[in-house]
């Protein structure tokens, strides 16, 4: 049964919100104006805050969905949570539908931890907030984000395997903002 929910998460992860709704509602491919990017941020700067906002919240809710039916199916199985989480935001970073080239999986990581360890994603939700909010930088948000979520998952965190499954996250995170990093280190790094 573990299987299926691993496919199931993969496969949720890697519905492409960003692009579709791009297409559907604005008529442009985001994958070829601003950052490129499929996800929430560069969506929001091609078009626009509303649509930014629905992206964020999808790409959310496809991570939530399979890591909530793995935790009503699979009772108890934090490892086999964990790995449904991490199927999510793998689907979202390498979808099937876009060549294996995907978002920085930020939402869909705060989507699993919404359902697995929700103090920690409240904590890192609050954090991009304040960081983004004083200094317009969403990787350096989502960055910050993603440290206060490993922190207080290890505080509050039910089960070793969440806090593992958080700090892996954010390993993935630190893979997928590499360009970010560069750019922030010679001081090009987009705003909002």
């Amino acid at each position: 049964m573990l299987s299926a929910f691993l496919l199931l998460g993969y496969l949720c992860g890697s519905i492409p919100f960003g692009v579709l709704l791009t297409r559907w509602f604005r008529g442009v491919d985001v994958r070829a104006s601003g950052s490129g990017n499929i996800g929430a941020t560069n969506v929001t700067r091609v078009a626009g805050k509303k649509l930014g906002a629905v992206v964020l919240l999808l790409d959310a809710l496809k991570a939530v969905l399979p890591v909530a039916l793995a935790v009503h199916y699979l009772p108890g199985d934090a490892k086999a949570h964990a790995l449904v989480g991490l199927a999510a935001v793998l689907g979202h970073v390498y979808p099937v539908w876009l060549k294996l080239q995907g978002g920085k999986g930020v939402a869909s990581a705060l989507g699993v931890l919404v359902v697995l360890v929700p103090k920690a994603a409240l904590a890192g939700a609050i954090i991009y907030g304040l960081v983004v909010s004083r200094w317009r930088v969403s990787s350096v948000g989502s960055l910050s984000a993603a440290v206060v979520a490993i922190a207080t998952a290890f505080l509050t965190a039910p089960s070793r395997e969440y806090v593992l499954l958080t700090a892996g996250l954010f390993l993935l995170m630190l893979w997928t903002h590499r360009s970010n990093l560069l750019r922030l280190a010679r001081r090009t790094e987009h705003r909002l």
